[in-house]
């Protein structure tokens, strides 16, 4: 039996993507949320990771995809609960009451809990993503670790027993970046996408701290995955999409659109080499798209 494919971006609020895939003249009553839903069914919520949503914002998310029947969002936990590790009583319930928003309208896909690089494996942090499972038990939890300390056994039975999905991500092999090998340790996939420019992606690390623009922060993430990296990671994806019920896939090189162009052709390889809606702005920015069109 096939899984069902959740394929999209992180994100959807970017200015760059105009005119690659937002259109240039918009009329007034344009919205980008729900121009993308048209197209995709999940999104990868970037914003909750930097502030607590209002209510009122996820209220409007969920109108501007009400014509949509499957849409999810998946939402990235706030910072304090995995950078600073510091947060409060009113902190876990401004996460747990938009969580329950979305899945009242059954539109949350899950919780996607990004730990940094840094963040190796020892009883300590076993213990911590232990301790944040039992906050959010009611939801689907994908725990993004990056450092290759966590390729063990030890830590893959952890997540088998707690229900939880460990993130496989696509990132330039630097140090002891963990590797682009999907793994499998409950019904769900949850797989990401951070580019393979690992010379801005160096830059960017010896840079941490300082201040940069949006163009410098976003720069590690410019990168269009090529045809031939496609078909290896469908291959990849094909190897354990029989083992789960539900495979999410989320591209993060998001400058100037590239995350969209490769999410459509992802649509295609995976989803039965089948012909994929897009709008004519993405194929035109990216005209090997008009063979999947």
């Amino acid at each position: 039996m096939e899984p069902k494919f959740n394929i999209g971006t992180a994100g959807w609020s970017y200015k760059d993507w105009v005119p690659n895939f937002y259109p240039k003249n918009q009329s007034a009553g344009f919205d980008w949320l729900q121009f993308y839903a048209h197209y995709f069914n999940c999104v990868e919520v970037n914003s909750t990771y930097y502030s607590y949503i209002s209510p009122k914002v996820v209220d409007g998310w969920i109108r501007k995809v009400e014509n949509t029947s499957d849409f999810v969002f998946h939402i990235k936990l706030h910072q304090d609960f995995t950078h600073k590790r510091k947060y409060d009583e009113q902190n876990i319930k401004a996460v747990r009451y938009n969580l329950e928003q979305l899945k009242k309208s059954e539109r949350l896909g899950g919780l996607l809990i990004q730990f940094p690089y840094s963040y190796s494996f020892d009883g300590n942090s076993v213990q911590y993503i232990q301790k944040l499972r039992n906050i959010f038990s009611d939801v689907s939890c994908f725990v993004e670790v990056r450092h290759q300390s966590w390729n063990n056994n030890r830590a893959l039975d952890f997540f088998k027993e707690n229900d939880l999905t460990f993130c496989t991500i696509d990132q330039p092999q630097i140090g002891r970046a963990i590797e682009f090998n999907p793994v499998v340790t409950n019904d769900k996939a949850y797989i990401r996408f951070h580019g393979r420019n690992a010379e801005a992606w160096r830059k960017s690390l010896a840079n941490f701290g300082k201040p940069q623009t949006y163009e410098e922060q976003s720069s590690r993430y410019s990168y269009l995955y090529s045809p031939g990296e496609l078909v290896e990671i469908e291959q990849k994806i094909k190897s354990i999409q029989h083992k789960v019920k539900e495979v999410n896939v989320i591209m993060n090189n998001h400058p100037q659109g590239d995350a969209v162009a490769n999410a459509f052709e992802l649509i295609h390889l995976l989803e039965g080499k089948r012909k994929v809606d897009m709008p004519q702005t993405i194929v035109k920015a990216y005209q090997r798209l008009e063979e999947i069109q």
